[in-house]
C-alpha cells in the first residue's frame, strides 16, 4: 500500500496539500513502483494534528481521486468522517481506512450499501493529544478487544469478512514501549483469519529506536515492514514502495528457495 498524503503537515515531510498534479504524479510513480494499493489521506492524523473541516478535506482530496481511480489500481481514502466516505465511494474508492475503527453509526452506514473493503484501526484517544500520556492495563489484549468489537460493529451491519481489514495502530496513543510489544506479540491481535494492515514506516518509533530523523529512516522502515510480514501482515503502508518490495522479493525467495 503506498502512500500518498494531501496534507501540509504530514508527520513525514511528503504533504502534497494544494498541488493537484505534483500529488498525482507522486501516486503514479508509488503505483509505478509495485504498489498494489493506494492510500489517500486529506487529513493528517499525526500527533498533535489539528482536525481538517469536512469541505477542505474533499476539497484537496475528490480531484486526485478522481484521476487515481481510473488508473484500475484499488484506491484506499483514509478517513473517519461520513460524508467524506460517502463522496470517496461515489467516487470510486476500494477501500475505506477509519481509525477510529468505525465508532460512528453513520460512517457504518456510510459503507455498509457498497461492496468496499473497510480497515478499522485502533487509536486511543484523538490525534491531537493521544500521545500526551497513553496508558494500558495490556496493550496486546486491549487493542485486540477493540479491533474485535469494531469487526463485530461491521458484521452487525452487513459488511462481510471478506471486505475486513485490522490493523492496531502503531504510534496512535501508544508509547514506544506500547508499540514494541504490540510488535513483538501482533500474531495474538489477529483472529478469524482476516487480514492485518501494518503501518510503521517512517513513524517516530523507528526514530527513537534508531535515533533518526524522518528522512534517515528507510532501513528502518524496510526492516519493521519485514518483520511485520514474517508475524502475518497482509497489507504494508509505506512511504518506500520500490524498496520493501525488494526487500520482500528478497525474503520470499529466500524462504522458499526460488524465485517465483
Amino acid at each position: 500500500m503506498g502512500i500518498v498524503n494531501l496534507t501540509p503537515d504530514s508527520f513525514s515531510g511528503d504533504g502534497l496539500v494544494g498541488d493537484i498534479d505534483r500529488a498525482i504524479a507522486h501516486a503514479r510513480a508509488q503505483y509505478e513502483a509495485g504498489a498494489d494499493i493506494l492510500d489517500i489521506g486529506a487529513e493528517s492524523s499525526r500527533p498533535g494534528a489539528i482536525p481538517t473541516p469536512e469541505d477542505e478535506e474533499l476539497r484537496r482530496l475528490l480531484p486526485v481521486l478522481a484521476e487515481i481511480a481510473a488508473w484500475g489500481v484499488p484506491v484506499s481514502v483514509d478517513s473517519y468522517k461520513p460524508a467524506v466516505m460517502r463522496a470517496a465511494l461515489a467516487a470510486g474508492a476500494a477501500m475505506i481506512n477509519d481509525i477510529t475503527g468505525m465508532v460512528h453509526p453513520e460512517a457504518l452506514a456510510a459503507v455498509a450499501g457498497s461492496n468496499c473493503a473497510v480497515c478499522v484501526m485502533h487509536m486511543q484517544g484523538v490525534p491531537g493529544t493521544m500521545q500526551q500520556a497513553p496508558e494500558y492495563e495490556n496493550v496486546i489484549d486491549e487493542v485486540r478487544e477493540f479491533l474485535i468489537s469494531a469487526t463485530d460493529r461491521c458484521r452487525r451491519v452487513g459488511v462481510a469478512d471478506e471486505r475486513i481489514v485490522l490493523d492496531p495502530g502503531f504510534g496512535f496513543g501508544k508509547t514506544l514501549e506500547h508499540n514494541l510489544a504490540l510488535f513483538h506479540s501482533l500474531p495474538e491481535c489477529a483472529f478469524d483469519d482476516l487480514p492485518m494492515l501494518i503501518g510503521v514506516s517512517r513513524k517516530s518509533m523507528l526514530g527513537a529506536i534508531t535515533g533518526r530523523p524522518v528522512d534517515g529512516r528507510l532501513a528502518a522502515s524496510i526492516a519493521g515492514a519485514l518483520v511485520a510480514a514474517q508475524k502475518g501482515a497482509k497489507i504494508l503502508r509505506v512511504h518506500d514502495v520500490a524498496e520493501t518490495k525488494d526487500a520482500l522479493t528478497v525474503w520470499a525467495a529466500i524462504e522458499q528457495g526460488k524465485i517465483k
